[in-house]
């Protein structure tokens, strides 16, 4: 058979009972004739220990020394996952991203991956052993630093070893059974899905969905490497995610509706009274690019006739809302705006799903159900398969539930168990 990778989150590695299971998991894949090769998280919360840790030492640790921190708690589970397969005599090789191959970017904290060199993987495997590679980091072509890809790079680095190892299936296990209509935590009544497409999970990961990174699916969508979503403390089928091409036309689900996602992450910015004139509003983002601030949705106002002045509004990250702030105070002068606005209580909810290019109503019916849910919707943005809509903080549980019962997602049974930790 060919080859099999396997990601494993740390609330399936949350302590020696759990590595000894997941070891036992990875040595059945051995057994039925796979190739395996697994890529772990950071056992636990060790990743949130260890930021502690470096905000207890220092207010302002460097970026690099971060990353030599922060590798370490993938270095430890790949350490003891293959002690754990030695034990049940299999051999087993761990090896850090760098040894993997993973070739990254100069950025520390949320480097990306440009390459993947598998030598040594390929050999470990070509010589019978099972091959453990720590997740979460790898190495600049460049300066040859340790590097970090930011929160959800396992995953990421899992669908990159499975694309350059031509593997048959990249195996996201997690502590739930799959990827959800919504957030059990907020609709119990949450479905199951079966099947997902690359574009539907991207826009759900975009939109808050934690189940799986952006990057990830990205990737997987890049390399057509389809990705199994499942439970590691169950046997239960969970959700691919795949092309619908590559799927069997009567196998496959025709749901207008995937899910409904949200995102409790999101600020809001307005800059007030900008003069509308042409090249006003490339500054702004011109600017905000080079603090590196990413940006979802945008509004601008209708320019006032009597003043020639407009409003734009655009939501990004919280954590990035001081940085953005500093920056666009600095281009007060020179655009000569009002004032800026700042709104951290805010979150996104968004309806997914690519049955809804071919059925019109859709963005009628999910604004009526938040009208009749007493939710007031503060900008909306679309996409060909999303509608997102940003809503007072307060109000985006009502919101999520309201849509996901206005489209009929909800499971007659509770389908959605939380078996580990996070349900990440």
């Amino acid at each position: 058979m060919g080859i099999v990778v396997q990601k494993y989150g740390g609330s399936s590695l949350s302590d020696a009972a759990s590595v000894k299971r997941v070891a036992r998991r990875i040595v059945q894949a051995k057994k039925a004739g796979h190739d395996v090769v697994v890529v772990v998280s950071a056992m636990g919360d060790t990743t949130d220990d260890l930021i502690d840790l470096a905000e207890q030492v220092s207010p302002r640790p460097p970026a690099r020394e971060m990353d030599m921190l922060l590798t370490a708690g993938e270095r430890i589970s790949m350490a003891v996952v293959s002690m754990a397969i030695n034990d049940l005599g299999f051999s087993a090789r761990s090896f850090t991203g760098s040894q993997a191959g993973v070739i990254t970017d100069a950025v520390h904290g949320k480097a990306k991956i440009i390459d993947v060199t598998p030598g040594r993987i390929v050999s470990a495997i070509d010589e019978g052993h099972i091959v453990i590679v720590a997740g979460f980091q790898g190495v600049s072509g460049d300066t040859k630093e340790i590097t970090t890809l930011g929160r959800g790079g396992s995953d990421t680095t899992a669908v990159a070893l499975a694309a350059a190892l031509r593997a048959d299936v990249c195996e996201i296990y997690t502590d739930v059974d799959g990827v959800f209509s919504a957030d059990p935590r907020i609709v119990p009544a949450a479905r199951k899905l079966d099947r997902v497409s690359y574009e539907e999970m991207l826009e759900m990961a975009a939109s808050g969905a934690k189940i799986l990174h952006l990057r990830c699916v990205e990737y997987a969508r890049r390399y057509d490497i389809p990705i199994h979503v499942r439970s590691s403390f169950s046997t239960l089928e969970g959700t691919w995610v795949i092309d619908p091409a590559d799927t069997k036309e009567e196998d496959m689900e025709h749901a207008i509706i995937a899910g409904v996602a949200h995102d409790r992450s999101e600020a809001k910015i307005t800059v007030v009274g900008v003069p509308d004139k042409v090249g006003e509003a490339a500054r702004i983002f011109e600017t905000l690019a080079g603090v590196e601030v990413n940006i979802d949705m945008v509004v601008q106002n209708i320019s006032a006739a009597a003043t020639g002045l407009t409003d734009i509004s655009f939501t990004l990250p919280r954590a990035d809302g001081q940085t953005a702030m500093g920056a666009l105070a600095r281009l007060q002068e020179e655009i000569g705006y009002e004032k800026l606005l700042f709104d951290d209580q805010v979150g996104k909810v968004s309806l997914i799903g690519a049955g809804m290019r071919s059925h019109p109503g859709i963005t009628a019916k999910f604004f009526s159900a938040l009208a009749s849910a007493g939710v007031n919707i503060g900008m909306i943005s679309t996409s060909e398969i999303r509608i997102s809509v940003i809503v007072d903080e307060n109000q985006v549980e009502a919101a999520v539930q309201a849509a996901h019962t206005a489209f009929d997602l909800d499971a007659t049974e509770v389908e959605a168990v939380v078996y580990g930790g996070t349900g990440r």
